[in-house]
């Protein structure tokens, strides 16, 4: 699944390997189809702080993938709503003034309840005051990360992660760079060049997290999934998933409301074929980019656990 990237990317994904597709019988597949079932059977609530423009198509993806969601701009509701919520979603689009005091302090609230959460860190590296938000979160950091790989590569270059850091490295004690390179809305690198970043993120993530598990999802033509040990990477989803806004935000959502009943890992696979599936299935139903939005939602809705295991999941 991608927010950005040509028609001629997605269809170049067809020529990754098969033989490194996982088995029928994996385990991954079996914990992603459970996740699924247990999502659809439990409703967990998933809480949103994000941003206003894509606000409707993430809780109704939410909804739609078989969850509960709710949508809070204001600290003290949301962490009172994260003691009933099984985990959290933020993303750092759209910013508005009071997000600069707001956001740290909900991140410094979820770190004190160990409570889970995904970070979407949209447009990471671009103005002082989404810089200054996204380093806070060095010192409360999120348990899942979703971003394309311009956002990847610039929060782990924002929190001095190198691809070849120490085993007790982590992002609260890296040194920082001097610099951190803008990156935009939409991506100008490609998943593979985000792929040693994600990596070292994760097992950043990982050694801070309460249960030792993290994991980082690069949305591209191609998506890569990994906790810092096991990665993957998931072809699917459709081009036209660029030309509505909030694709990769309601991904993120989604990300969150497995996140409520799975660990870290099986959330952002579960998450990441189920969006790829339906990218495909509404493409194929769609006549252009707002029938392919509603045919999306459909496409989440109507997705069985066993069709959603069984897409492409490629080991690395």
């Amino acid at each position: 699944m991608s927010e950005s990237g040509s028609a001629a990317d997605f269809n170049a994904s067809a020529d990754i390997n098969p033989s490194t597709n996982l088995s029928e019988d994996d385990p991954i597949r079996a914990r992603i189809a459970q996740a699924v079932r247990d999502v659809r059977e439990q409703t967990p609530l998933a809480q949103s702080f994000t941003n206003f423009v894509t606000m409707n198509l993430v809780a109704n993806a939410q909804l739609a993938s078989g969850g509960t969601a709710a949508m809070s701009f204001l600290p003290d509701d949301v962490l009172d709503t994260a003691h009933i919520a099984k985990a959290s979603y933020i993303n750092v689009g759209t910013l508005l003034p009071f997000y600069k005091d707001a956001l740290p302090q909900i991140a410094r609230g979820f770190a004190k309840a160990g409570h889970p959460w995904v970070l979407d860190p949209v447009a990471a590296g671009i103005g002082a005051t989404r810089t200054e938000i996204l380093q806070s979160f060095r010192f409360a950091p999120p348990t899942v990360v979703r971003g394309n790989a311009s956002e990847i590569l610039a929060l782990t270059d924002m929190w001095g992660i190198r691809p070849d850091f120490s085993a007790t490295e982590t992002a609260e004690t890296a040194a920082v760079p001097e610099h951190t390179r803008p990156a935009g809305v939409e991506a100008v690198d490609d998943v593979d060049s985000a792929a040693s970043a994600a990596v070292a993120l994760a097992k950043s993530l990982s050694r801070t997290a309460p249960n030792g598990k993290a994991a980082v999802a690069v949305s591209g033509p191609v998506d890569l999934v990994t906790d810092g040990e096991r990665t993957f990477r998931l072809p699917g989803g459709s081009a036209l998933m660029t030309k509505i806004t909030g694709a990769g935000c309601s991904l993120g959502g989604v990300m969150a409301t497995y996140l409520a009943v799975a660990d870290p890992l099986t959330a952002a696979l579960a998450a990441s074929a189920l969006f790829n599936r339906a990218g495909q299935i509404a493409a194929g139903q769609s006549h252009g980019p707002g029938s392919f939005q509603v045919a999306l939602l459909d496409a989440l809705w109507n997705l069985t656990a066993d069709e959603v295991a069984a897409g492409p999941i490629l080991a690395v």
